[in-house]
Order: C-alpha cells, then sequence, then structure tokens
C-alpha cells in the first residue's frame, strides 16, 4: 500500500509539472484557432456582451493591462465566451487582445473570442465642418488596415470583424455613411479572405441597427443595402426597446385594463411589450433578408437598457430606468436569444462615465451590469449570492451588490411607467 501511494505522489507531482507544457499550450492554441464564428454565435455556451474597459470621464485615460485582465476574469466567470469592442483607433482593442492572450499563458484554459469592430466615419465628422454623408473619411481606410492585422495577429482570438457601428442609421447625424461605404470594406475584406490575406473562417458583418438592416422605413431599402446583406456572413442588428419607451412609447404606456394591477405587475407586464417590441425588430430584419432570397444567421449586436437617467428615460420622462427594470429586460432577453440560437452582444458590461461626461446622471453612463467601482447591478445580485465573483476584483476593491444588497432600498427608485394622458404631458 506504501508502494503504491509514493508511485501516485510522483505520478501526481509529474502532471502537474507537466500540465501546462509548451506542447500543451500549443495544442490549446490550435484548438482555438479550429473554433470558428460559426461555432460561437448563437451558441449558449458561449454569451456574448458588449465590453469598454473605460473608467474615467475621458477615453484619452485608456485602462491598463491590469485592468483589463481584471474585467475579463470577471467575465469569464460570469459565463462570457464572446465580446464586442467597437474601434481600433484607440489603444483599447488592441490592449484586451494583449489582455486575452496574457491570461491564456497564466491559464491555458482560459478563453475569450473577440467580435472586433472598425469604426466608420463620413467625410468631415467629429470636426465641426458640416458631415458630407455621401463621402467617407480619409481615416477609414488606415481604420480597416488596422483591424485586419490585429484580425491576422490575433486568429485564435479574433473571429469577426464588424465594418462600422449604427454607421448607416440616419439619427447617426454626426457620422453616417451610405449603405455603399460599409459594402465597399466589407468587399474588401471578403477578397482578403479569398486571398488567404486573413482567416479563411474569419467572419464579416456590420452592425447596425434595426433599421439599417431593412427592418423599419422603406428609404433604407436601397440596392446598395441589398448588395450588403449578400455580402456579409451574418447580420448584426441592434434593438434599443429602451430608447423607444421615449420616442415610440405606444407599447410602454399603461393600457386601460391594467389599472388594477399592482405596481410590480405593471412593470413586469410593460418590460414583457417591450421583449415583444424587440423581437418585433428582430423579425422585422428576418423578413426582410427573405424577401431578398436570402437566408443567413441574424444575432443581436447590441441591446441594453440604463439603470439611470435624468432625461428623457427617468422619473420625469418616461420612467423606463432603474436596475429593477434592467434586470427583468436582461433576463428576458437572454432567455429568449438562448432557446432561439441568436446570439446577444448584452450592452453593455460595465458602466463607461465618459459617454456623456458632462452629465454623470445622464443614462449613456449607465448601460452596464456593474458600476464603475465594480458593484454588480440588480440582474447579477444572484450570481453574486452564488459566489461567481469570490475572489475577483475591480479597481483592486472585491465585487459586492448594489444598494449594498437591500433589495427593499433599491425598489423605492423604481416608478410604474405612465398612462397615455401622462405621457403626452411631458
Amino acid at each position: 500500500m506504501k508502494t503504491i501511494s509514493i508511485f501516485l505522489v510522483v505520478f501526481l507531482c509529474f502532471a502537474c509539472k507537466n500540465q501546462n507544457k509548451p506542447e500543451d499550450k500549443i495544442s490549446i492554441v490550435n484548438q482555438e484557432l479550429n473554433i470558428t464564428a460559426k461555432d460561437i454565435l448563437g451558441n449558449p455556451e458561449y454569451m456574448a456582451i458588449s465590453y469598454g474597459g473605460y473608467r474615467e470621464k475621458t477615453r484619452e485615460e485608456q485602462p491598463t493591462l491590469a485592468e483589463l485582465m481584471e474585467d475579463l476574469k470577471i467575465l469569464s466567470a460570469m459565463g462570457i465566451g464572446i465580446i464586442r469592442t467597437y474601434n481600433v483607433q484607440l489603444p483599447h482593442a488592441s490592449n484586451v487582445l494583449k489582455a486575452i492572450r496574457e491570461l491564456k499563458k497564466d491559464d491555458p484554459n482560459f478563453q475569450m473570442f473577440v467580435m472586433l469592430g472598425a469604426w466608420i466615419d463620413c467625410k468631415n465628422a467629429w470636426t465641426g465642418q458640416e458631415p458630407d454623408h455621401n463621402v467617407e473619411s480619409e481615416a477609414n481606410a488606415a481604420e480597416i488596415e488596422r483591424a485586419v492585422n490585429l484580425a491576422n495577429q490575433f486568429p485564435d482570438i479574433v473571429k469577426v470583424v464588424a465594418v462600422g457601428n449604427e454607421a448607416m442609421v440616419k439619427w447617426a447625424a454626426s457620422y453616417y455613411v451610405q449603405p455603399n461605404v460599409i459594402l465597399k470594406w466589407v468587399n474588401h475584406l471578403q477578397k482578403l479572405k479569398e486571398e488567404g490575406k486573413l482567416p479563411k473562417e474569419l467572419w464579416i458583418t456590420c452592425s447596425d441597427d434595426f433599421a439599417s438592416w431593412g427592418g423599419g422605413d422603406a428609404e433604407y431599402h436601397t440596392p446598395d443595402l441589398e448588395a450588403l446583406i449578400k455580402a456579409v456572413d451574418y447580420i448584426s442588428m441592434h434593438t434599443y426597446p429602451y430608447h423607444n419607451t421615449h420616442y415610440n412609447p405606444e407599447f410602454w404606456t399603461q393600457p386601460e385594463d391594467e389599472v388594477e394591477l399592482s405596481e410590480n405587475e405593471k412593470v413586469e407586464r410593460a418590460m414583457h411589450r417591450a421583449l415583444q417590441f424587440a423581437r418585433k425588430q428582430y423579425d422585422s430584419v428576418s423578413n426582410y433578408m427573405k424577401s431578398l432570397g436570402v437566408n443567413k444567421p441574424i444575432h443581436i449586436g447590441e441591446t441594453g437598457w440604463a439603470s439611470i437617467s435624468n432625461g428623457f428615460y427617468g422619473p420625469t420622462g418616461s420612467r423606463a430606468t432603474d436596475e429593477y427594470k434592467q434586470a427583468i429586460y436582461h433576463k428576458l432577453m437572454r432567455d429568449w436569444t438562448n432557446k432561439a440560437g441568436i446570439s446577444c452582444f448584452y450592452f453593455e458590461a460595465f458602466n463607461e462615465p465618459w459617454k456623456d461626461a458632462h452629465n454623470p446622471k445622464g443614462s449613456e453612463n449607465h448601460f452596464g451590469l456593474f458600476t464603475v467601482d465594480g458593484k454588480a447591478k440588480y440582474a447579477l445580485w444572484e450570481m453574486a449570492d452564488q459566489g461567481v465573483f469570490k475572489g475577483l476584483t475591480r479597481n483592486g476593491k472585491a465585487i459586492t451588490k448594489t444598494y449594498d444588497g437591500n433589495e427593499n432600498t433599491l425598489m423605492e427608485n423604481v416608478f410604474v411607467p405612465p398612462t397615455a394622458e401622462e405621457m403626452k404631458a411631458h
């Protein structure tokens, strides 16, 4: 028996010594090279989320590699398998890729994939001059080149490249371009794949509002959009019932037959209507695509719900904004998309205070499932209770729950949707 015990100890020590052998690491990298966007998207084993690691009121303060690694560990613990970034003009995206690679060096079993965004602008965007929406920015070519370089440098991590973010929707008045610009760059990337200058399994898309993909006004139904739908590997569409609680509030206001319900029931019913609103937008894009004789995957590149607003969506507006409603929406969207085989890049992982730097309570700063200082919002309280975040930190602080975990205090900030008459008054 003693001999067997000694043998077992020696064997286990040998196994521990060799578990991270170089050839093992190479094998894991090769395995991840073989995992493609087709394997990831629509697969609930690879939950998706939009990620920005910015902690300050300006993007000039870039998150450090250590801070990015902190965040990625948190997301991985949540079951996130693929994250979305938005541009490669700034160091953030390339540093995210470096952070993932560092984490994989430390733990060969660590896994995180990336949908890499390349930002696209029209001429004169963000310059103070009149934007020319029919001509693209001279900076676009360099942005695409940077994305290509990163996709080739990190082929085991980058599985999707998205050309533009809400770059075709006409309410993006500061920078939108015509579909032919997006089509040009999508075709360029597809050609690089054919020539072996990009990984052949890399998927190319554009991530844009549902209307930009033909699901809304007929003014978007152009030959260039038809060609774009045929050129991308899949459609990445955005849907925001949250914003429509102000701009298109018919689904949101209290119906007359709900007057006698409790406040909680009114909120629950409203959130289920919000889900149906998102599903209708998804179906509208699907129907338009199929009307062109095309049948490709459609995934949700963005959707989310803010937890604080002092504007259109706050207590004096549509009353849509609080952590309770955010949590309901997050769960409803995850349940629907997971069951339907749709990837949902939920917006977003962490609050980013740079988005509306001059208005700290502006809703754009508060779409995260975590606060900037690493507090888990109500949507994640159950995970916190389960110990998912045990031992993990953000900015060196342990992950705790907002409102000190007091649900009664949280509910004091929850308001029921207004009636039609109340909405008109605003």
